[in-house]
């Protein structure tokens, strides 16, 4: 189903689906290994459909396009095809001595038709991600796309049931009612990206049924520049973080905490990153986004009144454009502080002390991230000890596509975790985000990336979409069970791989790749700087 139906009663399409899989047609590897490869042709051969409706939509380059939408499913769905019977192997498990003799072991089985409600301002990623884990899981899903980005959701409407088992999905378009229709019927599963208000009908809905959920939501991230920074990379990474996507991202900085003895040059390094990134004209710039709607833009174009624009400010309705702004002497009980902003504008406040930060960050809500640019290691622990966030982040701007998700409950009266009810023993340890700053100031490569962190993200969709069956049947072993509300830091499964020539292991190990990977960055970047170097690596 590729379109929109014509009657809001979906309880028959949820019905037709669950019978798919009670067959048993989507458990065998084959069926999942056929949808999944089905999945990442379209995404190969309908690429230039999703650029255009990513440029329409959102006004994205296809660079930015491939790294957070195309190209990226496709290594999703690649890394997926790779470990997906690695995944469905039964685990062995201990059994107690008073069942001996006897064996024990969790089986992984699909929990059976899921909702993916999508969201606009990654509408591609968003919403066929948690469509690699459903098939992966061997279930069946209804999609809903975005309405706030159509071009998109029209695009995946048409496509996807060309490619992939029509007995096992569908789409639906539509806004509002079509989605209140949705959540009334009963689900396996459901998967919501989008806002906390949004959030919370859904997880109402989700408790008539009974029904488990993913919530990936938003929040305000405070972002530390310590007097012992390196101003220059700071100010490039909060950059790249808050502006990529015209700041349309839930994981960007939403507000800066810099000490007084470096806001000025600090504000003088963020302006020039800026005018390096975007040009004198950032609306001529092919690589700076817009605002997706008008609803958007006139709530972003009142919050400039919280504060003093540094620079920027500018905007223009028609394009839908809003410069990238900075705001300073803001009121604490601004609107610009109270929610969050979604947009292109960085508020910057001034701190005195690391005690006063701390508390400042303390007495709200918990943030989705935190990122800290502080060369002083006592200053980074200190903080890190001392406040509660989803994830953290040392020398690093978030990158939408890598940043782990939530690793811990709610805690006092903070946003709905990112993703709500998945088991503690299979989230991804606190991500090792503390990555040294590189000398020349350019955006952290790659290869610093834990590759360990991308790939239990990945696994931790899959346990979601999976129900764990102990077939000692000793006890159930629920979701709720496994979890811990308490814990933020939660312990590795396994350490990382020793690198050659090296034994440590855990933090120790990740360290030493992380010195090593470094040392060879720039060594390159001095090879690449001599003049006798081969042309072929000179910039």
């Amino acid at each position: 189903m590729g379109s929109s139906m014509s009657t809001l009663d979906f309880a028959s399409l949820a019905s037709r689906h669950r019978t798919y899989v009670r067959s048993g047609a989507t458990r065998p590897a084959e069926w999942r290994e056929s949808q999944l490869t089905a999945l990442r042709t379209m995404m190969k051969d309908r690429a230039e459909a999703f650029y255009a409706a990513l440029w329409t939509d959102l006004r994205r380059n296809r660079v930015d396009a491939d790294w957070t939408d195309v190209k990226y499913l496709t290594s999703e769905t690649d890394y997926a095809l790779a470990h997906l019977r690695q995944w469905m192997k039964p685990r062995r498990v201990r059994t107690p001595l008073v069942l001996a003799p006897s064996r024990g072991e969790v089986r992984f089985d699909p929990l059976g038709v899921g909702l993916i409600i999508g969201t606009w301002n990654y509408p591609v990623m968003l919403t066929l991600s948690p469509l690699i884990a459903a098939i992966s899981g061997g279930n069946a899903a209804v999609i809903k796309p975005s309405e706030v980005a159509p071009a998109t959701a029209d695009v995946i409407a048409r496509f996807l049931p060309e490619y992939l088992d029509r007995e096992a999905f569908s789409v639906v378009l539509g806004a509002v009612p079509e989605t209140t229709a949705l959540l009334a019927c009963q689900w396996d599963h459901i998967f919501f990206t989008g806002g906390t208000s949004v959030a919370r009908i859904v997880m109402t809905a989700a408790a008539k049924h009974l029904t488990p959920l993913v919530l990936e939501l938003g929040g305000k991230s405070p972002t530390i520049v310590h007097s012992s920074a390196n101003l220059r990379v700071a100010a490039r990474r909060i950059a790249q973080g808050r502006w990529a996507n015209a700041g349309q991202t839930c994981t960007a900085p939403d507000y800066v905490l810099a000490f007084k003895d470096v806001v000025e040059p600090f504000l003088e390094q963020l302006q020039a990153a800026v005018l390096e990134f975007y040009g004198r004209d950032p609306q001529k710039s092919p690589d700076y986004a817009r605002i997706v709607n008008r609803h958007h833009f006139d709530r972003l174009v009142g919050l400039l009144e919280g504060g003093t624009v540094h620079f920027g400010g500018r905007h223009d309705r028609a394009d839908l454009y809003i410069a990238p702004t900075v705001l300073v002497n803001v009121g604490l009980d601004a609107p610009v502080m109270r929610d969050e902003i979604f947009g292109p504008i960085l508020p910057v406040l001034e701190v005195s002390s690391v005690p006063d930060l701390i508390d400042f960050i303390n007495a709200r809500p918990s943030p989705l991230g935190l990122y800290v640019f502080a060369e002083d290691q006592a200053v980074v622990k200190q903080i890190l000890d001392s406040t509660s966030s989803g994830a953290a982040a040392v020398h690093r701007s978030p990158d939408p596509s890598r940043l782990p998700v939530r690793r811990r409950w709610q805690l006092r009266d903070g946003p709905i975790p990112r993703r709500v009810g998945i088991p503690r023993l299979y989230q991804p340890t606190r991500g090792s985000a503390s990555h040294r700053a590189d000398r020349s100031g350019r955006p952290v490569s790659p290869l610093r990336s834990s590759p360990a962190v991308t790939q239990d993200g990945h696994a931790i969709l899959i346990r979601v979409w999976t129900v764990d069956s102990d077939v000692s049947r000793r006890r159930s072993r629920t979701h709720a069970a496994a979890c811990d509300p308490g814990r933020r830091v939660v312990e590795r499964r396994s350490g990382p791989r020793p690198l050659p020539g090296g034994r440590e292991h855990g933090r120790a190990g990740r360290n030493r790749r992380d010195r090593i990977v470094e040392r060879a960055i720039d060594h390159l970047a001095r090879i690449r700087r001599s003049p006798r170097a081969p042309s072929c690596l000179r910039r």
